[in-house]
């Protein structure tokens, strides 16, 4: 009997461990949510990119995404969060399916099956939330390759919000921000372009008509001129690459909410929803030292409105240019009364 016993609680145990063990390889690191077809198809696709500034979703936007690769695949992209934006996507769009990729951390960016997923995509969109996941959880990873090639392949992609700050080639990555951190303002940046929040990183996604840009988001109604000059003040500083390969210096995008550049592969696009865009180049004296205020003699700024036009290439944009300083941290002028000048 004894003997018996123990031969069933062994028995018992490895079915125990067998059970476990197959439980532990079915569960994956990554969630995919997908309604639609449950097959891909093939379309061809026509590449652009969507920059939005974050704010209430802009119709327009993902109808243009859309367009350029009408009845395909759309797969939206996050660190975090649930499969609101299927509904949505799927009432603006005619399309195949429309999905939800969520990637919450390194292993969930390193399971092949989460490049897999992105590479069929016919159109990609990065939603917004905390650019620090998408830079400390997909940078090095097969996602980034997978979006890269995606690019090189030319799928149309879009970004708001956070998805937004990582399009252009220099991304503020917010990876200093601790979890109670309050949004960095401009005042802590021009106070010190050095700030341990204020972290810069280069080269998560390659998309050519983005090069030497940095964008941001949010951009009036969060009050960020002042932290995106701080920002080129302190890249161009620090940019140590040859003058044939910086050409015009490192230049920045800030876009307000409700808004979009609508950007095709040779830079040029056009401006929709109900803010504004701003073409940002310091084109004068940078005077900053680690720990002191920053002082910026000359920056030029072009404002884009709905309907305008750009080219990104020439740097020109908009019909109001006007130009802008830092005199010891402090922005001259001043936003007021919810714009810029």
């Amino acid at each position: 009997m004894p003997r018996l016993f123990y031969r069933l609680a062994a028995a018992i145990a490895a079915a125990a461990a067998v059970t476990a063990s197959l439980a532990a390889q079915s569960q994956v690191s990554y969630k995919y949510m997908r309604i639609g077809n449950a097959a891909d198809v093939a379309v061809t696709p026509h590449p652009g990119y969507a920059l939005m500034g974050g704010g209430s979703d802009l119709d327009e936007a993902f109808q243009w995404l859309c367009d350029r690769a009408p009845g395909g695949d759309f797969l939206i992209l996050r660190a975090h969060g649930t499969d609101a934006y299927n509904a949505y996507v799927q009432g603006l769009c005619k399309l195949n399916s429309v999905a939800t990729l969520l990637l919450p951390s390194r292993e969930a960016a390193n399971d092949p099956i989460a490049a897999r997923i992105i590479s069929r995509a016919s159109v990609i969109f990065i939603a917004g939330g905390d650019q620090a996941n998408y830079i400390n959880f997909w940078m090095g990873t097969p996602v980034q390759s997978a979006l890269n090639d995606a690019i090189r392949r030319g799928i149309p992609i879009g970004g708001t919000s956070a998805g937004l700050a990582v399009m252009g080639e220099w991304v503020y990555s917010a990876q200093g921000d601790k979890p109670d951190d309050k949004d960095l303002d401009s005042k802590t940046v021009l106070a010190d372009p050095f700030h341990p929040r204020v972290t810069l990183v280069r080269g998560f996604l390659a998309i050519p008509a983005l090069e030497n840009i940095l964008t941001d988001s949010h951009f009036v109604k969060r009050g960020r001129m002042g932290r995106l000059i701080g920002f080129l003040a302190r890249l161009n500083a620090e940019d140590k690459r040859p003058f044939d390969e910086r050409r015009t210096g490192i230049r920045g995008i800030g876009i307000d909410e409700r808004t979009a550049i609508l950007l095709k592969p040779d830079g040029t696009g056009t401006v929709v929803g109900q803010g504004s865009a701003y073409l940002v180049q310091i084109t004068g004296e940078s005077v900053l030292a680690r720990g002191k205020p920053l002082t910026e003699h000359e920056v030029r700024v072009q404002k884009l409105v709905a309907d305008d036009t750009v080219d990104l290439h020439a740097w020109q944009g908009g019909k109001a240019r006007f130009v802008m300083s830092v005199e010891n941290g402090a922005l001259v002028p001043p936003q007021r009364s919810g714009t810029y000048p």
